[in-house]
């Protein structure tokens, strides 16, 4: 849909203001930030959203991430707030997970700088006194998780009588995550009157039903992603290794070993699992750090700041954690565990490989996994290449031709003086063919390659089974485990308590709380997905009873989703969290 905008005023121009930005109708503080940030000109999604916004109109976008949608609802609505009572939420902004929570308050800071906005990122996982405090004494903007936001309205402690806009952001991860309801639930404590924004990456009916019933004739928005130039397609070669679970720590160090990338990203399923790995990548001799949802915003920057500036090569992360990062040039991707989809995997790689840079994937899988790199190469067209993990042998020829490469460097450099005499007096003792051997097993000694390493054992490569006419692809929602979506007031699929019953590698999940107290399957999904950092894809079967629910997780997870659970609220309400075991003593 097309905009009418008004040229940039006479004030704009005489200032030196973008007349991109001026044209669409910014009023001069923000184009001081702007200015000031180094912003040219507007991006697609921000010229056809701005001038609607600004004019108080509904609005339904679809862009991807990175697109520059946070400045494109920002911006109209920091302009708006300047002109309406301060100091009690004008504007809220409802996001998926604490991550991109506190990404888009630090955006509206950014950008409300100029105008003294007040903004207070709202979720879960950290103390509610700070937030109770902030709240009282008045707040412009409230970016907020879905789940915290209707713990502060139950406590009476958030008020949206004057909320003017709500922007749903990511709508459809918020949807993914079981989160449907309270959107409703948080939306009906609005005006009427409102203004609503809601932007997703995709549109399935879902959505469109979530416009249907809350935005009111909204200007329709679709970017679509601007074609590359000639020779700047991203270039990603995929590589997979296939490992028994027990050689996999093993395999990773290996592979990076040989490969030595100077800034990488390895993808880790927990929390616990990626300071498992960052340990044991420090303890071989790299420069890794660990970035997830249970590090405070000081720890992050200044893991963000180290990786940046190349002190860090390994940034080991949760796709959670990671998930809107800017970080401009990544060499590697490494996917130590899979995620959930082939979407995912796609959102992943697409960090490595930009603006014509050779970038690459690795792909480090169980045995039982490679079923699910056929989905993958169906989704992304490419072939991904199945390669037996290096051996010690090859490591140990890639380190000496390593350091040959790095004596040729010197030796064009030049600057020997110092070591000069000492050369000549060693050559003078004995074979300089010798001496020259010894320096290089030095040098070799101390970067780790007499290291007493074994060989991993070779895995069978199979081409993975076509999925039948009853077998859905990885991705589809139906085809998990318990994944079918309850109706009102069911739960999922699930066997009777006590019974015995449960699926393969998943354990139950005792929560103390249930439909006395208004807990809905999609309350504890929600909570679980955001509270803990996971896909809501690996939650398995959910049974809501009167007094208690239960809920399938997988069994390598149950411990941190039962610790990150009983320091939260669901529904507003602290809840008893531990391992259920059946009659027989089972888990």
């Amino acid at each position: 849909m097309k905009h009418e905008t008004t040229g940039p005023s006479a004030e704009s121009q005489a200032k030196g203001f973008s007349p991109g930005f001026a044209a669409l109708g910014l009023e001069a503080a923000l184009l001081t930030t702007l200015d000031t940030l180094g912003y040219e000109e507007p991006t697609p999604i921000q010229r056809e959203a701005i001038p609607p916004l600004l004019a108080g109109r509904d609005l339904l976008g679809q862009a991807a991430t990175g697109t520059g949608k946070t400045a494109a609802f920002t911006l109209p609505l920091l302009q708006r707030i300047a002109h309406s009572a301060r100091r009690c939420p004008s504007v809220l902004i409802l996001v998926p997970t604490r991550e991109l929570a506190i990404q888009v308050a630090e955006s509206v800071t950014r950008y409300g700088k100029e105008l003294r906005v007040s903004v207070l990122p709202v979720y879960g996982g950290q103390a509610i006194g700070p937030q109770l405090y902030a709240l009282k004494r008045g707040v412009d903007v409230v970016v907020a998780t879905p789940g915290r936001a209707l713990d502060h309205i139950k406590r009476k402690t958030l008020q949206l009588k004057t909320v003017q806009t709500v922007v749903l952001d990511e709508a459809d991860e918020m949807l993914d995550m079981g989160f449907a309801e309270d959107l409703d639930a948080i939306l009906e404590q609005t005006a009427k009157e409102r203004q609503t924004a809601l932007f997703s990456a995709t549109m399935p009916p879902r959505i469109a039903s979530i416009a249907k019933r809350h935005l009111k004739e909204p200007v329709e928005i679709k970017i679509a992603k601007e074609p590359l130039k000639a020779g700047a397609a991203p270039r990603v070669h995929q590589t997979a290794y296939i490992v028994a679970r027990q050689h996999k720590e093993a395999a990773l160090a290996r592979i990076l070993d040989m490969e030595a990338p100077k800034s990488a990203l390895v993808f880790c399923r927990t929390r616990i699992e990626v300071d498992e790995i960052t340990a044991m990548l420090t303890g071989r001799g790299h420069k890794a750090e660990a970035i997830h949802g249970g590090m405070n915003q000081p720890q992050r920057d200044r893991v963000m700041n180290s990786f940046r500036s190349g002190q860090t090569e390994l940034l080991v992360a949760t796709d959670v954690a990671a998930r809107g990062l800017d970080i401009p040039s990544v060499s590697h991707v490494v996917n130590y565990d899979l995620p959930t989809s082939p979407e995912g995997y796609v959102h992943r790689i697409g960090r490595t490989g930009r603006a014509g840079r050779e970038g690459a994937a690795i792909t480090v899988i169980d045995p039982r996994e490679q079923r699910l790199l056929w989905n993958i190469e169906q989704l992304t067209k490419a072939k991904i290449v199945v390669t037996p993990v290096p051996t010690v042998a090859d490591l140990r020829t890639k380190r000496l031709a390593r350091i040959k490469s790095a004596i040729e460097d010197v030796l064009a450099a030049g600057e020997l003086d110092l070591f000069r005499a000492a050369a000549t007096a060693l050559a003078e003792e004995g074979d300089p063919t010798e001496v020259a051997a010894a320096a290089l097993k030095l040098v070799f000694r101390l970067q780790g390659g007499e290291r007493k390493e074994q060989d991993i054992p070779a895995m069978p490569s199979r081409q993975p089974e076509r999925p039948s006419m009853g077998r859905r692809p990885m991705g589809d929602p139906r085809s998990q485990p318990g994944r079918m979506m309850p109706r009102e007031g069911q739960g999922r699929p699930f066997s009777p308590p006590g019974r015995g019953g449960r699926t393969a590698g998943m354990a139950k999940v005792y929560i103390g709380a249930g439909r006395e107290a208004g807990i809905r399957p999609g309350d504890l999904v929600g909570a679980i997905a955001n509270e803990a950092g996971l896909n809501s894809n690996v939650i398995g079967a959910v049974e809501v009873m009167d007094r208690f629910s239960l809920v399938e997780v997988p069994e390598v997870l149950a411990r941190e989703i039962i610790e990150a659970l009983s320091r939260t609220r669901i529904k507003g309400q602290k809840v008893g969290v531990r391992l259920f075991l059946d009659q027989g003593g089972r888990r």
